[in-house]
């Protein structure tokens, strides 16, 4: 029975109503109790459910208009662990998770073009209902190869329309809700209770997210439970407010109601979603049923790169397939998830992983071996104390670094008097709960199917450790390893393995793990760096090129693979086994690979190979770039000019440091990154580029102008142009117009934010009088300026004077003075922005 309209005052009430049920319900449980960490009351607490021995839990699924990654896996496991642990504990766990199906965008801006399921479709040629089943499909095989267990009901948002109408039109009869243009919004302020679960308060929320057309709003943090369809729009449905789809958080609440009721036990989810989705969802929610909706809300903390959140804007959304492809295997994936607890933050590494996957196979081969030592043991009950830390461990807010500590002491230090076949016992058990498929034969989806040679090459050295002859064994194994294949030696059995990256390779997590060979002597003529990314038919044809179009030089090529997961990676593994281009009439070139373990970006990639370059010039060139003729003369022409610092066959000039158009040259304001030279002496002038470029667009300004602050001038060389095949540039055509709208705009605020001064190193403004080289010019930074004492400000008082670039443009640095006495040396003032 559904409460009256108006019936807030009475929700003090329900909620203490709700305290004392629980309350009771805990004084008369019988049995062990979890506790958990609640979003909602910031405390752990015992886990008591509202039916004796049921846990109804609610888990936000995927938004299905693309591959889920790992990050949002993290969470997923997270309540697959709570799932498994309430059922360790002897609980019936009916789990449901939502797929979200429903064309929308994520944070409900109806102003803000197409949203993604649509643009999606729209990219790849298939209907909406099409991108949704496929990727619906591609999340479910995700979650089985990391074994998560399936929940027993996914709802899909698009067969719940009819709910979701229905509670919003509740909504709106008790007041809770308006209708303005086509649109439906909840209205916060009539829900007293509106930032309990995140801890906003409503003057926070209205300069936080505001969701939908403002101007149709009574309040600004009023968020849409329904939106009317544009013209055209493809997901859209009739009700009574018009033809429309339903907002984000009436979806979970709809579906939640539906299969778990008025109130249910957990709710789970990130911490991304605590703001607005979860909080939204709560005041919606408990505003129809007008108690408390939700006892305990569960969040899994962020799963970081290298320090920054996953985004794919940033190049660090790592999805499961690209990880498989790296030569790991999915449990090695849900072994790191167990290294950090779930309310912390992890700092994802395929160093990290890479170490997560060893640890994975030496507890197998422990497990292996108990197992194969346990046969025809008989089994004792002594293990209480482990199984009571153990469980400890897990009832304390699921604390899983903690237990696998109590799975490895039971593998490395047994009690005394504990057997083999009670140690197997009691992993069995633990595994049943940990979900790291320990006893499974065929637990590495990694394990090749071998060729004939591999195979003989490894029974002999099988033969050879039988017989003892360990020196034989080693050579033979290092044969194998030489193929691309690791070993792991098993009680009467050994497996073969795809290498891991990081055993045949020195892996980068950072560029200043690259070589630094700046301050070296040159030892060739030319250093190409070139970034390698999915990129294999590019990349092959670039280095081909290179190879026809040697014309004598001496050359070395520098590759990164910057994170590849398709065939470059195994195309670059076997180039550095032979690190050479072949040269018809000449010595081979030779090519040092450097490998990365994850996506550096852009600018990472391009300073690890500037600095392991060792090459009297560098050449920066894009793989998307073919060389058809000698390119070598006019660069090198151009670049023995010492008042030349960088050259190529593009330029770039400018009036306003706004819009770039292309130039003929000589003088230019940039050159164009698709191939880049200069002196490598520069590099110690100039320093690195800045890695917050971490995708290309604008970064090749940005380098020119470093360059050109330090007095050197830009050039463009169209014989050079002549010699070069451009080709459609694959990572720019790979994105949708609004992918690529956003990743300039981030990158010319980088460039725009450090060149905002910098009109007086651009070719038009070259023939001024008076001007300062750059921005770091000392005039400018130091501002040389002497005062009569009257000019003087008290110490303390801000001062300013103009600094001038040209006669046409000045600015002013904010600045103190320490003294009111002038210094008979020209002053040099502190300054400060």
């Amino acid at each position: 029975m559904l409460p009256a309209r108006g019936c807030l005052r009475g929700r003090a009430a329900w909620r203490l109503l709700d305290c004392a049920l629980l309350e009771w319900i805990a004084e008369s449980w019988v049995g062990k109790h979890m506790k958990l960490f609640n979003t909602l009351t910031r405390r752990k607490e015992e886990v008591v459910p509202l039916r004796p021995g049921h846990i109804r839990m609610y888990s936000c699924g995927p938004t299905v208009y693309r591959y889920i990654h790992i990050g949002n896996l993290r969470t997923f496991t997270m309540a697959d662990w709570l799932r498994r642990a309430l059922m360790h504990e002897g609980l019936a766990v009916l789990q449901v998770k939502n797929i979200t199906d429903v064309g929308h965008m994520r944070q409900e801006r109806l102003d803000r073009g197409e949203d993604k399921l649509i643009s999606q479709a729209r990219q790849e040629g298939r209907t909406a209902a099409d991108i949704a089943a496929f990727y619906t499909e591609a999340f479910h095989e995700d979650e089985r190869r990391l074994n998560i267990l399936p929940a027993q009901i996914f709802p899909r948002a698009t067969q719940h329309i009819q709910e979701m109408i229905t509670l919003t039109k509740a909504l709106e009869e008790r007041g809770l809700a308006y209708s303005a243009g086509g649109n439906v919004y909840f209205d916060v302020q009539r829900f007293p209770y509106y930032g309990t679960l995140s801890g906003n308060q409503i003057e926070a929320v209205a300069v936080g997210v505001h969701e939908g057309d403002d101007s149709a709003k009574h309040n600004p943090e009023d968020f849409p439970l329904w939106k009317a369809a544009e013209p055209g729009r493809e997901m859209a449905w009739e009700s009574p407010w018009g033809r429309g789809f339903p907002g984000w958080h009436i979806e979970c609440s709809a579906m939640a109601l539906r299969y778990l009721g008025m109130q249910f036990d957990i709710h789970t989810g990130g911490v991304d979603n605590i703001f607005p989705h979860h909080e939204n969802e709560l005041a919606q929610s408990e505003g129809f049923t007008g108690r408390r909706w939700v006892s305990y809300w569960v969040h899994a903390q962020h799963l970081l790169t290298d320090g920054l959140k996953m985004a794919k804007s940033t190049g660090n959304a790592y999805t499961l397939d690209e990880i498989l492809a790296r030569g790991f295997e999915p449990m090695a994936l849900r072994y790191l998830f167990t290294t950090a607890h779930y309310r912390h933050r992890l700092n994802f590494t395929f160093g990290a992983l890479t170490a997560a996957q060893t640890t994975l196979r030496r507890l197998r081969a422990a497990v292996r071996r108990i197992e194969v030592e346990a046969l025809g043991t008989p089994a004792e009950a002594r293990l209480d104390s482990l199984r009571s830390a153990f469980d400890a461990a897990i009832a304390d807010d699921l604390n899983l670094p903690r237990a696998m500590a109590v799975v490895w002491n039971l593998l490395r230090r047994p009690p005394d008097g504990v057997g083999r076949a009670e140690q197997c016992a009691l992993l069995r058990e633990w595994d049943m709960l940990l979900g790291l498929r320990l006893f499974e034969e065929e637990a590495a989806p990694a394990t090749l199917e071998l060729q004939e040679p591999i195979r003989r090459t490894i029974a002999a050295r099988v033969a050879a450790r039988r017989a003892g002859n360990y020196i034989f064994a080693d050579e033979l194994r290092a044969q194998i390893e030489a193929a691309g294949l690791a070993l792991t030696d098993l009680p009467g059995d050994t497996r073969a393995y795809r290498h891991d990256l990081g055993r045949s390779a020195q892996l980068l997590t950072s560029s200043r793990e690259a070589p630094d060979r700046a301050e070296q002597p040159a030892r060739f003529t030319w250093s190409i760096n070139l970034i390698a990314r999915n990129n294999h038919d590019d990349l092959q044809r670039c280095l081909a090129s290179i190879a026809r179009n040697a014309s004598g030089q001496r050359i070395q090529v520098v590759v990164i693979d910057n994170g590849s997961t398709d065939e470059t990676l195994p195309f670059l593994q076997e180039l550095s086994r032979q690190p050479s281009l072949p040269v018809s009439g000449q010595e081979s070139i030779p090519v040092e690979v450097l490998f990365a373990d994850h996506n550096l970006g852009f600018a990472g990639g391009r300073n690890a190979t500037t600095r392991a370059s060792e090459g009297r010039f560098v050449v920066l060139l894009d793989t998307s770039i073919e060389l058809a003729g000698d390119i070598w003369a006019p660069l090198q022409a151009a670049l023995e000019d010492p008042s030349v610092g960088v050259a190529g066959p593009y330029g770039l000039t400018t009036r306003d440091l706004r819009e770039f158009e292309e130039a003929q040259g000589p003088d230019v304001d940039a050159v164009e990154g698709y191939l880049l030279a200069y002196r490598r002496e520069l590099l110690t002038q100039i320093g690195p580029l800045d890695e917050k470029f971490r995708f290309y667009r604008l970064a090749d300004i940005h380098w020119s102008f470093f360059i050109k602050a330090c007095g050197l001038r830009a050039v463009a060389l169209p014989e050079v142009a002549a010699q070069l095949i451009k080709h459609p540039h694959r990572e720019w055509y790979s994105l949708t117009p609004e992918e690529q709208a956003a990743k300039s705009k981030k990158n010319y605020d980088l460039f725009r934010k450090r060149w905002h001064h910098g009109e007086s190193l651009l070719v038009a403004n070259m023939a001024a009088s008076q001007r300062w080289a750059s921005h770091d010019d000392r005039r400018h930074l130091d501002a040389i300026h002497t005062h009569s004492p009257d000019e003087l400000p008290p110490p303390g008082r801000l001062h300013t004077h103009p600094h001038r670039h040209l006669a046409d443009h000045e600015h002013a640095h904010p600045h103190y003075h320490d003294s009111l006495v002038e210094s008979p040396e020209p002053e040099q003032d502190a300054v400060s922005g």
